[in-house]
């Protein structure tokens, strides 16, 4: 018989004592752990690697906690997070990130109270990942600009018959795009079309995944002229004026 694997958690602090200590609390309650001073390497963990919670510092002048929250929210990686908080510019970033405090854990640290809101979690966590839910229907393939787009495939095929694998974000953006011909789209429209209405509507993702479309199909002869940029709006699917 297997024993069951450990939980992983991902923690997220740049003040090294507390980090360490945080390290020590949480393996010793048979706990694995992943530690990091700043959130991008932390990012680049979770790209490829499943973690079962990720506890990030919110109290520290150094952004890259909050901005490591927003960037897994925009990838669509679903992790179960808490918060450190305990001062006014912690507080602030849990209300621009849209998370209250009942995510949130103050300093100084109570670590049987740490232990205890991190169980819950994995807890809640579990049961959700339990509870039978009605799979959405995959979308149908549709045509646009001459290229198939398979959303069940996730892939696109040209008229010149090149196949390139796309995510989800391209899919959601053409489908959108292939279902609003024709009319202006504001950003927020868009962005929470394809992101959800809790998207950060100051990103940029959005832009860089225009362009990133943009290039795919300049690739192979077709300039899109007809996804028009509308400042300060958002866009314009116009097919009829596409090259």
């Amino acid at each position: 018989m297997c024993a069951e694997s450990r939980p992983l958690i991902v923690v997220v602090a740049d003040e090294p004592e507390l980090l360490k200590i945080i390290t020590e609390q949480l393996t010793t309650a048979g706990l694995s752990v992943q530690s990091y001073a700043q959130g991008f390497p932390a990012e680049r963990f979770l790209q490829d690697n499943v973690a079962s919670l990720l506890l990030i510092d919110l109290t520290s002048p150094d952004p890259s906690g909050s901005d490591l929250y927003q960037a897994l929210n925009q990838q669509g990686l679903n992790i179960p997070i808490l918060f450190i908080t305990g001062n006014s510019l912690a507080e602030e970033r849990l209300k621009k990130i849209k998370r209250g405090a009942a995510d949130g854990l103050s300093k100084p640290l109570n670590y049987p109270d740490l232990l205890t809101r991190i169980h819950a979690t994995l807890r809640q966590a579990k049961a959700k990942a339990a509870t039978p839910i009605t799979p959405k229907p995959v979308p149908a393939s549709f045509d646009l600009l001459g290229a198939q787009i398979d959303p069940g495939l996730r892939e696109i095929l040209f008229s010149n018959g090149t196949r390139h694998k796309i995510g989800r974000k391209e899919i959601g953006i053409l489908a959108y795009l292939s279902a609003h011909r024709g009319v202006v789209i504001t950003r927020k429209e868009l962005l929470q079309a394809v992101w959800g209405m809790h998207a950060d509507l100051q990103s940029r993702s959005l832009d860089q995944y225009i362009v990133k479309i943009r290039s795919m199909y300049a690739r192979q002869g077709v300039t899109l002229d007809c996804l028009k940029t509308v400042h300060g709006v958002g866009y314009l699917f116009d097919p009829p004026h596409c090259s």
